[in-house]
């Protein structure tokens, strides 16, 4: 009994110090409430408390969480990633914000317009010129157009990809892309796997398929000449930095074209290179310099053997060569000829039948002239100028600097190889075996150059207004 009143003491004197130590001055409210108010900590004594609680709680002092969470420290840029996590973060960082386009503007039609008119009228070509040859040795009629009808619809995936995909994802991919490129043309020169066609090494058969990699090499060349000249434009002018690498990539992408003898695609890719160059201002002497070096070479290759020599030459005198050399361009021309204004019909050129070689592939425009006529053939060069006008105005009004040599680029490489095309068949040109882009057959033309042609509707959906 003793031991419970002096507990009950105890309580009744601690309540009386703390009453004493609260403020004398009170509210008229709170004095004349009949409740106890309740005793106030000093901060000094809540901070205290906090701290105890923290140690008990989580074994460290500190004040008391406001949640359970476990706190991370934050991961500085650079520190502490492996090389993939870095690879990809500088990846997003090329994508920048995840922000949707707005409405495309006029030119991203015009050039998604032309280009889908031109692949659905190629198919349409390629199954006129190559049904009756596939059935004349035993394949099926429709043999040469299935294959292009299946690329032509991977091709709409990688173009549909590439648009919605913001371009500038693609700069830092530039090594790994040139990699790939050079891996992929010494594929070729591989026991089993690599084909020559017509005294070129630039094929790959496999699983029943044909792949030319210097399609391939193309697209990456045009990304790397606009990654490199976009890091370089405040130096443009110094060799070390600028202009050596430029003609590093030149020559090394068209000496691997060459060591394939497919000069015509050493030729596009000198020349892309070249064209993004004059785009981004390298200063003109030593831009003309690296092409006058570049025509030296390509003409020391020509040379060089007395059978191309030969061919290239034949194009001066058609009638006198065309036995032998210039049998082919001189059969075009006939077909040329046959079409007249409004042209044969779709089906209705002869010259097919055999008597010209290569009728689906490099010169598929000679059997646009035979069954659409002069009409077909303007619509089909004023689509190509069109497609290169707005390819360049979708580069003018490019956001950054890597977009517009991108989209000036992929123009360029359009427009020369669709002219070195028509010049061969024209007889005006010597023929060097290259396609016309989204019309002759040849799965790996037709897919690079709707997958570019997918660069620059990305560049053109993104275009700046005035």
């Amino acid at each position: 009994m003793t031991s419970t009143l002096t507990v009950a003491d105890r309580r009744r004197a601690a309540l009386d110090r703390r009453a004493a130590d609260a403020p004398a001055a009170q509210s008229p409210r709170a004095s004349s409430s009949p409740r106890r108010a309740a005793p106030t900590r000093k901060p000094a004594a809540r901070s205290a408390a906090n701290k105890s609680r923290g140690v008990r709680a989580h074994g460290v002092a500190g004040e008391r969480p406001r949640s359970l969470r476990p706190v991370r420290a934050p991961v500085q840029p650079g520190k502490d990633l492996g090389p993939i996590a870095t690879f990809v973060r500088s990846v997003r960082t090329a994508a920048g914000p995840k922000r949707k386009p707005g409405p495309p503007p006029g030119t991203f039609y015009v050039i998604a317009s032309v280009v889908l008119v031109f692949v659905v009228l190629g198919l349409v070509m390629v199954l006129s010129a190559s049904a009756v040859t596939q059935a004349n040795i035993g394949n099926s009629p429709y043999a040469v157009f299935s294959k292009q009808a299946m690329w032509a619809g991977i091709g709409l995936v990688g173009m549909i990809f590439a648009t919605q995909v913001p371009y500038t994802i693609w700069k830092p991919l530039t090594i790994p892309l040139l990699g790939l490129g050079a891996a992929a043309m010494a594929v070729p020169f591989v026991p089993g796997l690599g084909t020559p066609v017509n005294g070129a090494r630039s094929w790959i058969q496999f699983a029943g398929l044909s792949v030319q990699p210097s399609e391939f090499l193309k697209l990456v060349v045009v990304i790397a000449a606009a990654s490199l000249l976009t890091a370089r434009a405040g130096e443009l002018g110094d060799r070390r930095k600028t202009l050596y690498p430029v003609a590093a990539l030149a020559g090394a992408a068209a000496l691997m074209s060459l060591a394939q003898g497919d000069l015509g695609s050493a030729i596009v890719l000198g020349v892309i290179v070249l064209s993004v160059a004059w785009i981004a201002g390298v200063p003109m002497k030593p831009l003309a310099g690296l092409t006058l070096t570049a025509v030296i070479a390509a003409i020391g290759f020509v040379v060089s053997d007395s059978r191309r020599l030969s061919r290239f030459t034949a194009f001066l005198d058609i009638e006198g060569h065309k036995e032998f050399e210039s049998y082919q361009v001189y059969q075009g021309l006939v077909s040329i000829a046959n079409g007249g204004l409004t042209g044969s019909g779709i089906g209705g050129s002869r010259t097919k039948l055999g008597y010209l070689p290569y009728a689906h592939s490099d010169f598929i425009f000679s059997i646009i002239a035979d069954e659409l006529g002069m009409i077909g053939t303007a619509a089909v060069i004023g689509g190509f100028i069109v497609l290169v006008a707005f390819g360049i105005q979708a580069a003018l009004a490019a956001p950054d600097r890597f977009g517009m040599l991108l989209a000036g680029g992929i123009s360029s490489w359009f427009g020369v190889q669709a002219i070195i095309n028509l010049g061969g068949v024209t007889g005006v040109m010597p023929v060097t075996g290259l396609t016309l882009p989204f019309f002759s057959a040849g799965g790996s033309s037709l897919f690079v150059s709707m997958f570019a042609a997918g660069l620059l509707l990305s560049v053109a959906r993104r275009a700046t207004r005035s």
